[in-house]
């Protein structure tokens, strides 16, 4: 039990970065091939397959079609032991949809800019229009591409089905779930969050006294071990931690004063109590998706990224501190062992990668081979920060809630959503006729005005992947 080890037995030994993997020889050379867990059976016998594609469809429209008008729950979670080939159908038709959607706006664009300049304005109107600027954290629920952020009827009755789930009770986690693996509107993603990492209790009466002792826990843990920040065997920790902070987005966020305190106490306490691991640079970047949601909690309608945090009250700014701790401290136990030392399972998780996407697209696969592009190289920064490097802060936010919604989300789905990811940009790799070529966009893929709808094509893809092979791995064993 961590937290009744007195503060002299928690020597941390592992500080290391996480642009530069370590390397162990013996442990490269014996890579398990992971692959996920088969679903669960669940409880008094199996569920009900989905044994047409119409069937299928109608329970998944809010996991695979993004502007669809239907209403229907999301049941993409519940769908165990589906047939594979409708989950391919299914997925294959969001992907076509999808690919549709694109070339009609690419045909009305080209339509409107040959208007433009049969015009009189020909010079300022044969301009290609400007991407919308999207908050990066702002409207995280209702955000997409084009840039509206009214809500929608349909966007309206999801936030209702929530708010009447939550409003009971006893919350049904596995209803939550099922509602929440297609987004979870922001006004009740606090809640949701807290319920689907296991840090409030379903039992609604227990959750006000669950917090409150939460949270003197924690600051329990600050008044017993903080001052030890300075200590010798302590002191490389606490210096990697105010290293890191300053390079951790949003910036105008986590450069405040009292963010930075706030940050550096929750990954110091972290560490403290996690001597396996200790500090590992990546960690960082995991605190704030539960850090800005929280403070959504306390300041309405307001863009977080703006946000001066000195103006909330001290109460809420330690509630906030103690939820955002709590909550990466459970993601963390479910993936620790990608921090422990030589970090197994990135290394893991990166090996499973490489096989899976050998077997889903050769092409891609062999091209990296030819210009010698290890999957280390780019994909250990994809597992050690969760692609938090790789999309913007509102994508991994709606990301999230799909992560917490599946199980082990963080350590298994995430590895489909990963070889989705990289097989997305398929042309953009093969394009590249270099390993310097190659590299440069594999660490800067042009992400930057993602919004819901390319999330939800990603995770069509990652679902459609899981079943796939979930059951199967040796399917993507050569």
């Amino acid at each position: 039990n961590s937290s009744s080890l007195s503060r002299k037995t928690f020597p941390i030994q592992h500080v290391y970065g996480a642009q530069h993997p370590p390397f162990d020889p013996l442990l490269h050379a014996n890579l398990i091939k992971a692959g996920p867990k088969p679903a669960p059976v669940t409880p008094g016998g199996k569920p009900k397959k989905a044994t047409t594609f119409q069937e299928f469809e109608s329970i998944t429209s809010d996991a695979w079609e993004v502007g669809d008008d239907d209403d229907d729950e999301l049941l993409a979670m519940a769908a165990h032991n589906l047939n594979i080939e409708v989950v391919m159908e299914t997925a294959n038709k969001v992907i076509e949809n999808h690919s549709k959607q694109q070339e009609r706006q690419r045909r009305d664009d080209e339509t409107e800019h040959e208007a433009a300049e049969r015009g009189p304005l020909h010079r300022q109107r044969s301009l290609p229009p400007r991407p919308p600027l999207i908050p990066m954290v702002a409207r995280i629920a209702d955000q997409n591409t084009s840039g509206s952020p009214v809500m929608t009827e349909r966007e309206a009755s999801r936030l209702d089905k929530f708010r009447q789930l939550l409003a009971g009770p006893h919350t049904d986690l596995e209803e939550l779930r099922k509602l929440s693996w297609s987004g979870i509107p922001r006004q009740v993603r606090p809640i949701t969050w807290k319920l689907l990492s296991g840090y409030l209790p379903a039992n609604a009466d227990r959750r006000e006294c669950v917090l409150q002792r939460k949270r003197q826990e924690y600051f329990g843990f600050i008044q017993q071990y903080y001052d030890s920040r300075n200590d010798e065997h302590h002191q490389d920790t606490y210096r990697q931690i105010r290293i890191d902070i300053p390079r951790m987005n949003p910036e105008r966020l986590v450069m405040q004063p009292q963010v930075t305190e706030i940050f550096e106490r929750i990954l110091f306490i972290w560490a403290i109590r996690h001597p396996a691991s200790g500090y590992v640079q990546g960690i960082n970047d995991l605190v704030t998706p539960f850090f800005v949601v929280y403070v959504f909690e306390y300041i309405g309608e307001e863009e977080v990224e703006n946000f001066d945090v000195s103006s909330l009250r001290e109460e809420s700014l330690r509630n906030i501190e103690a939820d955002s701790f709590w909550c990466m401290s459970r993601l963390l136990d479910g993936i620790q062992d990608n921090y422990t030392f030589a970090q197994p399972g990135i290394q893991r998780k990166v090996k499973a990668l490489e096989e899976l996407v050998s077997r889903i697209d050769d092409s891609v696969h062999l091209h990296m081979q030819q210009y010698e592009v290890e999957y280390l190289q780019f994909a250990f920064r994809w597992m050690n920060n969760l692609l938090m490097r790789e999309l913007p802060l509102r994508c991994t936010i709606r990301l999230w809630d799909t992560y917490q919604a599946e199980p082990e989300g963080f350590s298994q789905f995430h590895l489909y959503v990963c070889a989705s990811f990289l097989v997305l940009w398929r042309k953009e790799i093969l394009e590249e006729r270099d390993f310097q070529g190659l590299m440069i966009l594999l660490q800067n893929l042009p992400t930057m005005h993602w919004g819901n709808e390319e999330v939800s094509v990603l995770l069509a893809e990652a679902y459609r992947l899981k079943f796939a092979f979930a059951d199967a791995p040796n399917h993507y064993k050569r």
